[in-house]
């Protein structure tokens, strides 16, 4: 199974990339919801979503170690 954040981040060029970094820190559900994740939204921590989607099979253990090493990645960019 793809991972549909993956997916919507590889649609878009390069140039697009850090404006949808900035979407992503300033409304991440939206920027979820556009990837295809159903997030309820009681949920307001990161740590809180990551765990809901995992629970509820949206993403696997694998894909949530891509995603985790992808923030890793963006965060030592600062």
């Amino acid at each position: 199974m793809a991972n549909p954040l993956f997916s919507l981040l590889n649609q878009n060029p390069l140039s697009n990339m850090m404006g949808m970094l900035g979407q992503l820190k300033q409304n991440p559900m939206a920027l979820l919801s556009k990837a295809g994740f159903n997030i309820p939204t009681n949920l307001n921590s990161p740590q809180q979503i990551l765990q809901y989607l995992t629970q509820s099979g949206q993403i696997n253990q694998s894909q949530l170690n891509q995603a985790q090493q992808m923030a890793q990645m963006i965060g030592n960019m600062k």
